[in-house]
């Protein structure tokens, strides 16, 4: 692999450590400011938001920037934002520093994932683009537990601080490892729109939302399902969510290997393991063991969709793949989102703490059915040219011209 999908992994690094590391610290920020908790937690809304809006965004103003300038400027912005909220004086400013951050968010994986699979051979497009996330994967085993306890220790401001110095060393990788590539010829705004017209690409954001929301309609609540279900003390809830990192990184990995081989197998295998295993949840989060292993199964299986879903974007939306592959990363966030939503609404329902399992369970079932259907609508497009070739075929046996009738 290409050295400067080192850079890329680095930057996503960084962006996975400032999105997931504000949970660990909201009680901190919380009390920093004078505010509730839960008004704390605008700030993890407000960066979810931000994400969804600002890919397509930031993706249409880059669109007469050449690629690495672009994913420059995008890192430069992420810097930015890190050090507003590092060094905000009152909320509402440390609220608009998280959303300058989330801006860059979607632009800089939807481009760096066309970038990385530019950088190699079309057989090993999944590969790269699977390297490349593979920092945000690595974000929530090393980034996300070590920014939180930096910031119990030495207060949630050096933790921003440290993750805008991430900003600046992704900066200068992409600087010194990404080579020029200039924006390719004859793009503009409505040929990138024109790839929301395929139906695939559609069919395959539909499926990135519903089946990385499974994943968050548990991993949202895994605390109180941990602790209150489980048994597990608070001191356990670090290794269990490394565990899960963990099986992030695996999966993400095993995606972006199968899915060069065999995409929409990797597929349907992934989905609907993923919703097995969320629905067994309901069982085994009723014991230790099986919680563990389960919270790394649903890590690595939501992952492991990851890849495939990215690369289906840019494949079905080949002719101009930048700003369909920013809007997927945030259809992975309206994922979070909405699967978060309908979670906290079986738990206000008094059906448990798990039920928010059979919700994910649901989600990722939705998403199968939905990679079968796009799978079944592929095959028969690509039977009907050699169909309609044999008809013709059939009505002019001869090629010879119809006779003229006087």
């Amino acid at each position: 692999m290409p050295l400067a999908l080192l850079a890329l992994a680095i930057g996503a690094f960084g962006i996975g450590t400032t999105e997931f590391v504000i949970m660990g610290l909201l009680p901190q920020v919380a009390a920093g400011y004078g505010v509730s908790i839960p008004t704390a937690g605008l700030l993890v809304t407000g960066y979810a938001l931000g994400v969804v809006l600002g890919a397509p965004l930031m993706t249409v103003l880059g669109t007469r920037v050449p690629r690495k300038r672009m994913l420059m400027l995008l890192m430069g912005l992420f810097v930015a934002g890190n050090l507003l909220s590092a060094l905000a004086p009152s909320f509402g400013l440390m609220l608009a520093g998280r959303v300058v951050a989330s801006l860059a968010h979607g632009a800089f994986f939807g481009i760096g994932a066309v970038v990385a699979a530019g950088l190699v051979a079309p057989e090993r497009k999944a590969g790269a683009i699977a390297m490349m996330f593979t920092g945000l994967t690595v974000a929530n085993v090393v980034g996300v537990p070590l920014g939180t306890l930096v910031g119990q220790h030495l207060g949630w401001r050096v933790t921003f601080l440290v993750v805008a110095a991430l900003g600046l060393v992704g900066l200068l990788g992409i600087s010194r490892l990404v080579p020029e590539l200039p924006r390719p010829e004859g793009v503009r705004i409505r040929h990138e729109l024109a790839a929301f017209r395929n139906v695939q690409v559609l069919l395959a954001m539909a499926m990135t939302v519903l089946g990385f929301g499974g994943v968050f309609a548990a991993i949202t609540y895994i605390t109180p399902m941990l602790t209150h279900v489980a048994g597990f003390a608070d001191a356990s809830l670090t290794w269990l969510l490394v565990l899960f990192g963990l099986g992030m990184v695996a999966g993400n990995l095993i995606g972006g290997r199968f899915a060069d081989r065999a995409l929409m197998p990797m597929l349907y295998v992934s989905l609907g393991a993923l919703a097995l295993v969320l629905a067994a949840f309901t069982v085994t989060a009723h014991s230790k063991a099986g919680a563990a292993v389960t919270v790394a199964l649903i890590g690595a299986l939501g992952f492991a969709t990851v890849p495939p879903l990215q690369k289906r974007v840019l494949d079905q939306a080949s002719g101009a793949p930048t700003l369909a592959s920013a809007v997927n990363i945030g259809a992975f966030n309206l994922g979070n989102a909405l699967a978060a939503w309908l979670g906290g609404l079986v738990i206000s329902a008094g059906l448990g703490w798990t039920a928010p399992n059979w919700v994910g369970a649901a989600l990722a079932a939705s998403a199968l059915a939905l990679a079968l259907l796009s799978g079944a609508l592929e095959r028969r497009t690509a039977h009907r040219p050699a169909s309609a070739g044999r008809i013709v075929a059939a009505a002019h046996p001869d090629a010879a011209p119809a006779p003229v009738h006087r």
